[in-house]
């Protein structure tokens, strides 16, 4: 036990370690809001639930539907907005769809051509032999 007691000892403060008591912990609410029926909060304290709204910036957001939308956005509304960023990413997405099959195309567009010039010259090789034959 003594061998406890003077690893516990602080070195610096002289003292063994003791922390002190925690205080008791106050009651979670004093208020007795919680106590009252929606209709009666609504009715004394004027409370009208609806989605969350702030001002950051000048901006006003509201959340709704898990997203955060920004009310103040000039003529266009902060859902119009964010319709139209998800419609440009999947034109994007089409767009490169389209380059890609492009792409492609002019790749086998380039092979049939090139087979093309292969079978003309093997063409005309076989009439030239065939004219020096006769």
């Amino acid at each position: 036990m003594e061998n406890l007691k003077s690893s516990l000892r602080m070195p610096l403060f002289g003292n063994t370690f003791s922390p002190k008591r925690t205080p008791a912990r106050k009651s979670a609410s004093l208020s007795s809001l919680h106590t009252l029926d929606h209709s009666t909060r609504e009715v004394e304290l004027g409370l009208e639930y609806g989605p969350p709204v702030m001002n950051i910036g000048g901006q006003s957001w509201k959340f709704e539907e898990g997203q955060w939308i920004t009310e103040s956005g000039g003529n266009t509304s902060g859902r119009e907005l964010q319709r139209l960023k998800k419609r440009n990413v999947q034109l994007e997405e089409e767009n490169n769809l389209l380059k890609l099959k492009i792409e492609v195309l002019l790749d086998m567009l380039t092979e049939t051509t090139v087979e093309y010039h292969l079978m003309e010259k093997e063409v005309e090789g076989i009439k030239t032999q065939h004219r020096k034959k006769k």
